[in-house]
């Protein structure tokens, strides 16, 4: 990786080649990472109607190896790891004893080539320093389990959009071009080591690529080659948070949050208490049922007008009764409409519901929708 001087953000392998070709950076999870290229719509556009590459290389990727890997990782996460067998991925929760997210995570059981089992887990970037300094007492009590941030030696790209799996049909073997959803492999690309997962963060089927730093770009470039018939785009940001938000995906630090727990934030599925032990599960038992302790609920907004209603704008009851907040909010691109997510009370998160938000002073009809905003066909 190409690191800059001390003080400043780490670049991640690609960032000479977002530079020279027109991405607009900007800082974010300690990363100098491009923003946008050609601009947010078409980027957003390319990703739902084509093909969209992102350079996710800021994500962390942390590796454990040793027989005992997976009691170690079943005792930190929220879902069920002793079971899962070579090739699974897993969406789970990180947890505080109190029952606060402290990342959202996915967890990889993978085979190396020499038959090898170790996992993989792939961590927000912002929290990556968080999860690494939290685990250490828990290692601790694993000593055989060997534990190695990968996040520096590796870059991650997604490929992203209904004909990912056409464009990647020419990148890849058939064996990793044909995985299930939630399913990867470690394979390679081009005779370059690389794991392979059917998983995105866009709504929209694709693979996420880990490979090594120095075989990031030629990687990169393989994959415009091989969609440039297709209206590949090259993705910042920016339209990643527009396709996440319309997919309805959280993201942490809005979303998610160590004050929020899975089941007020609509997450219980990444939840397995059944038979487990795990940090954080006897306080997520007692708040299994119903809403949330803080009696909100994570709902989707459609609003009336053109402007979107951001994050921390309050949302009302028609009677004027403050019930909630924003989270996220943008102008979709696919809906050509404003929408949002918020927390809400639990006596107003009914679809339908008519509620207000508050943009900038004024304040806005909005009207409670079911998520994903966006769901493929």
């Amino acid at each position: 990786m190409n690191t800059p001087q001390s003080g400043t953000n780490l670049f991640t392998p690609l960032h000479a080649w977002h530079v020279q070709n027109g991405g607009k950076m900007a800082p974010f999870g300690g990363y100098e990472m491009p923003i946008q290229y050609s601009g947010i719509v078409a980027e957003h556009t390319a990703t739902r109607t084509a093909l969209g590459v992102f350079d996710i290389s800021h994500m962390g990727r942390l590796r454990f190896d040793g027989p005992r890997a997976d009691q170690l990782l079943d005792h930190l996460l929220t879902r069920r790891v002793l079971d899962m067998q070579p090739g699974q991925v897993r969406y789970s929760l990180v947890c505080n004893e109190e029952g606060g997210i402290l990342d959202d995570v996915l967890v990889s059981c993978l085979e190396s080539p020499s038959g090898k089992i170790y996992f993989l887990l792939v961590v927000n970037a912002s929290n990556k320093s968080k999860i690494v300094d939290w685990l250490q007492p828990h290692l601790a009590d694993f000593p055989d389990v060997e534990f190695h941030d990968v996040t520096e030696s590796t870059a991650m790209i997604a490929v992203q959009g209904p004909r990912a799996v056409q464009v990647c049909e020419r990148l890849l073997p058939p064996a990793a071009t044909k995985l299930g959803y939630y399913r990867a492999k470690v394979t390679d690309q081009m005779s370059k080591p690389c794991i392979v997962s059917r998983t995105g963060y866009t709504g929209e089927d694709g693979f996420e690529l880990i490979v090594r730093s120095e075989d990031a770009v030629r990687v990169w470039e393989n994959i415009f080659l091989a969609g440039r018939e297709h209206g590949v785009l090259p993705v910042g940001l920016g339209a990643r948070d527009t396709l996440r938000l319309e997919a309805g995906m959280p993201l942490y630090g809005h979303e998610l949050s160590e004050q929020i727990d899975p089941y007020t934030a609509g997450l219980s599925f990444a939840v397995n208490l059944k038979d487990r032990s795990f940090v954080g599960s006897q306080s997520l038992a007692a708040k299994s049922s119903g809403a949330g302790p803080s009696g909100m609920k994570r709902v989707g907004l459609k609003v009336e007008g053109r402007r979107a209603a951001r994050e921390q704008s309050t949302c009302y009851c028609t009677d004027g009764q403050a019930i909630g907040t924003v989270t996220s909010g943008t102008f979709s691109p696919t809906f050509n409409q404003p929408i949002s997510m918020a927390y809400v009370n639990a006596d107003a998160a009914i679809v339908g519901h008519k509620i207000e938000v508050d943009i900038r002073g004024t304040r806005a009809p909005a009207t409670v929708v079911e998520l994903p905003f966006y769901k493929r066909s």
